[in-house]
Formats: C-alpha cells, sequence, structure tokens
C-alpha cells in the first residue's frame, strides 16, 4: 500500500462535472492499494497518515499534524500508485491489487481514518476523477 500525501491549501475531486469531495487547507492523500495488501496495513498507514507531522509550527518547522492545525484530509484512490515502471517506456500494473480488493481496502482504510479524524471527504473509487488543488509548499510525502 502507497499513501502519497501532499500539504494542500485547497482540494477537491470532480467527478462528471460535480465536486464529490472538497477541503480547505489540509491533505490531499492518494492511495494505492497493492496486491497482498492487509487491513494491518489500511490501519498502520491511517494511524501514520493522521499523526505525520508535516505542518509548520511557529517556528517554521514540520511538528504539527492535520488535526492540530485542523485541517481537511481528501482521500483518492489511484491505483497508478502500483505501476511498476523499472522497465520500458510504458508502466505495468500487475502489482496492483484486484478492483474488487482495491476497493475493500480503500473503503477499510477511508473508515480508519474517519474513526480517528471528522474532517475527512473522498474521490469515488474506480471513476474518471479530476483532481484540483494548490500544494502548500511544495511538500509531499510518500508513505508506505
Amino acid at each position: 500500500m502507497k499513501v502519497l500525501v501532499q500539504r494542500s491549501l485547497e482540494a477537491k475531486v470532480i467527478v462528471d462535472g460535480e465536486t464529490i469531495g472538497a477541503i480547505d487547507h489540509g491533505q490531499l492523500v492518494l492511495v494505492g492499494i497493492e496486491r497482498g495488501d492487509t487491513e494491518a496495513d489500511t490501519q498502520r498507514l491511517a494511524d501514520k497518515l493522521i499523526k505525520y507531522r508535516m505542518f509548520g509550527d511557529d517556528d517554521g518547522k514540520m511538528n504539527l499534524n492535520v488535526q492540530q492545525v485542523g485541517g481537511g484530509v481528501l482521500l483518492v484512490s489511484q491505483f497508478t500508485l502500483a505501476a511498476e515502471t523499472k522497465k520500458g517506456l510504458r508502466p505495468g500494473f500487475s502489482s496492483a491489487a484486484v478492483p474488487e480488493e482495491g476497493e475493500r481496502l480503500f473503503n477499510d482504510f477511508v473508515a480508519k481514518v474517519r474513526a480517528q479524524y471528522d474532517k475527512v471527504e473522498t474521490g469515488q473509487f474506480g471513476a474518471d476523477m479530476k483532481v484540483q488543488f494548490t500544494n502548500d509548499g511544495p511538500v509531499t510525502f510518500m508513505l508506505d
């Protein structure tokens, strides 16, 4: 499981011209589920995501987490994070979870994040989503 988390000033997900999830400042989180991932992985990364200190304190040091700054969390499934890119000029996706398992584990991850924090929005699993955001910093981390 890979989680790409980006500190954002604003972020939203649009499907068929309609905004289905949006936050002001906080975290835009792209979630890639891979074959072999489990509920233990979703729990570990949900815990890490909410506690991850990526926001500046009064001294400008990254000492605060999303809860401490009152930010939102926008979770977006993105199977392309599981792409194999070392060989050739076209990505391979054999390491990505099959859609049914990916959706089940993504929903499990969402539930675990929401159990710890109430400012959580999502995209739509499997949809053609348009994601708009303003990266703050830029600050981006890969959690796995």
